[in-house]
């Protein structure tokens, strides 16, 4: 049985972020869960994978977040309690169905998981998802501690069915991945199967039904902001004439920084759980008897705005500050330490930071920047594709997954990224701005989630163009998760269809289609030079499994290979390849068997056939 569905109210389990907010979910009665992967927001939807095989909540992998909350909207709409997860660039995604979702409501409970990444630890950017309740109108919770989020989401579902309107349920990366202990609730009876009544005139959201809908959710906003002046999830702890306003992570941060300056006595401290809409009343009585207000919140100035504002409006003269030079910044992540300064500072307290160890005489640890794995085929495809394209000035817009890496020396082959799916329309904008080659790479996952569309638009507009597609069979970057084109029955499921990259791309009208499978290196290069001699728009599939996908399923591995005494230490494996089963030792080059995956690349393209296979691990 899964550790999630342990029925045993009272029992401590020590849990990761995302196992506590799909534990909360599972206690509230969730039937019915909707998601496109994406850390750090990825756990949550996998113990939803998992437990979907034993249970019969419904769970699935969605084309991408705005399919995801469209399927949620209705299952919501159809009396199931709902969740749909998603990182926070994938709000973007689904932000066209949000802002609606937002008029039409919904009458069963749906949460939507927003996952916020402060210092991009696998994202693009730092966007603050805060501001989509502002956008929308709907109440956006952040739970502080990994306990209170399995809690928090109990309280979402309650909200969201007492205003008939989704919530946001909005995390980061530090509580998403910190694991703490969680004493387990009683789990409430889902309900698998609703119905729907038919009411076009509140649903079908043409002019004159959205103008009358856009009236209720203002009512609704009203009332939201009453529960959030009442909300359990918006205290005040301690007594005195600074004030602290705090949210998320950076509640914990505070409280140990006040304890550590020892003025505790001269503190209050409002945490805000229910951030959308702010509780006005709350706010406005906290200030009153504060000489100096401090504002902590990571990412945007979304609090200290809204404290502003409402101070301005009783006539307080007190000082407010947040974001600003000595202060916090809108980049990365807070801690403890720079949050300890920050109060210091600005408090005027005392301060002294600890004394940092003399490391002089301590060797500088080697950087180890992020690197595609041994056997990566994404690896091979980038040679071959630098090895087709020599001799031609090329830009090479790229995507989001594994393969960004491709952008790092000595492959090179990145030039442009923005967001899921723009390879494929920036390459169109590419070709016709420039008279420079294009050769555009996207995902597999990635092209199911945004790439058909740009492609789509460049065979109308008869663009010119080669797209590399890299289908290594899995949603590597994230966890293996599934996707359109995966055969499901590897995973031993049923009842799954598999869509073809390669029928897609010929249906859609792309004139020149070619698979090719990229450990083969001499085939793969003469296929893709036909590509980039082609006027128009051509598309290689370059197909092989990710090989730690392939080492999970178990399926066969190559023998490693090792470097005989015929290298010449030309180095064109490391120079061309940088595949991190080499090394040096003794200025010559090596090949680790434990790391090596066996994909012969580097053998391959060795000019003295010096790289060979090892008959004998010992």
């Amino acid at each position: 049985m899964h550790k999630l569905l342990t029925d045993q109210p009272g029992k401590k389990l020590f849990l990761l972020g995302n196992e506590a907010i799909a534990r909360g979910a599972i206690e509230a009665g969730v039937a019915f869960t909707t998601t496109y992967p994406g850390t750090p927001s990825s756990e949550i939807s996998l113990n939803f994978f998992q437990i979907m095989q034993e249970t019969d909540l419904y769970f699935e992998y969605s084309t991408n977040e705005k399919v995801a909350l469209e399927v949620a909207s209705a299952a919501a709409n159809s009396e199931v309690r709902t969740m749909c997860i998603m990182k926070h660039v994938g709000m973007n995604v689904a932000a066209d169905a949000l802002m609606t979702l937002a008029y039409v409501g919904v009458k069963s409970g749906l949460v939507i998981v927003s996952s916020d990444d402060p210092y991009m630890f696998s994202s693009q950017n730092e966007q603050d998802n805060r501001y989509y309740g502002k956008l929308s109108g709907l109440p956006v919770l952040e739970p502080s501690s990994v306990a209170e989020a399995k809690d928090m989401v109990a309280y979402a579902f309650d909200l969201s069915e007492k205003l008939q309107e989704p919530v946001i349920f909005r995390t980061t990366t530090r509580l998403n991945h910190s694991t703490a202990p969680v004493i387990l609730g009683e789990i409430k009876q889902r309900i698998i199967k609703g119905d729907f009544t038919k009411d076009p005139f509140n649903y079908v959201t043409v002019p004159a039904v959205s103008r009358k809908l856009h009236v209720k959710l203002l009512e609704n906003i009203e009332k939201a902001v009453k529960i959030s002046e009442s909300s359990k999830y918006n205290f005040t702890v301690g007594s005195g004439t600074w004030g602290i306003i705090c949210n998320g992570v950076s509640y914990n941060y505070v409280l140990d920084a006040v304890k550590d300056l020892n003025i505790e006595d001269k503190v209050k401290i409002l945490r805000i759980g229910f951030s959308h809409p702010m509780p006005e009343a709350v706010i406005k009585s906290f200030l009153k008897p504060c000489q100096k207000v401090l504002i902590v919140e990571e990412g945007e100035p979304y609090m200290e705005e809204a404290v502003k504002a409402f101070a301005q409006e009783e006539g307080l003269a007190l000082t407010i500050k947040g974001k600003g030079e000595r202060l916090f910044s809108r980049l990365y992540e807070f801690d403890p330490g720079l949050v300890r300064q920050c109060l210091a500072i600005y408090l005027g307290v005392p301060y002294s930071p600890p004394v940092l160890p003399d490391l002089s005489d301590v060797p500088e640890i080697p950087q180890r920047p992020p690197n595609l794995c041994a056997g990566c085929s994404h690896r091979a495809t980038f040679y071959a594709v630098k090895k087709a394209g020599e001799g031609m000035e090329t830009i090479c817009p790229t995507d989001i997954g594994c393969y960004t890496l491709g952008f790092l020396p000595p492959l090179s082959m990145g030039d442009f990224v923005i967001c899921m799916g723009s390879s494929v329309g920036t390459a169109c904008g590419f070709s016709r701005a420039t008279d420079k080659k294009v050769i555009a790479f996207i995902g597999d996952s990635t092209f199911f989630h945004s790439g058909i569309p740009g492609l789509i638009n460049a065979v109308f507009n008869r663009h010119n163009f080669t797209l590399i597609i890299l289908d290594n069979g899995t949603t590597a970057m994230t966890g293996h998760q599934p996707h359109p084109g995966v055969n499901m029955e590897k995973l031993n499921y049923d009842g799954y269809g598999q869509v073809s990259i390669e029928a897609v791309v010929k249906a859609v009208g792309v004139p020149h289609v070619t698979v090719i499978r990229p450990y083969r290196i001499k085939k793969s290069i003469t296929a893709i030079k036909d590509a980039l001699n082609y006027e128009g728009v051509s598309v290689i599939i370059s197909r092989e499994t990710c090989s730690l996908y392939a080492k999970g399923l178990k399926m066969a591995r190559g023998k490693p290979f090792f470097v005989s005494e015929k290298c010449k230490n030309h180095r064109d494996c490391i120079n061309g390849l940088a595949c991190p089963a080499f090394f040096i030792e003794d200025e010559r080059v090596k090949i680790d068997p434990a790391v090596c995956m066996g994909c012969s690349v580097c053998a391959q393209i060795c000019p003295e056939n010096a790289i060979v296979p090892l008959k004998e691990i010992t």
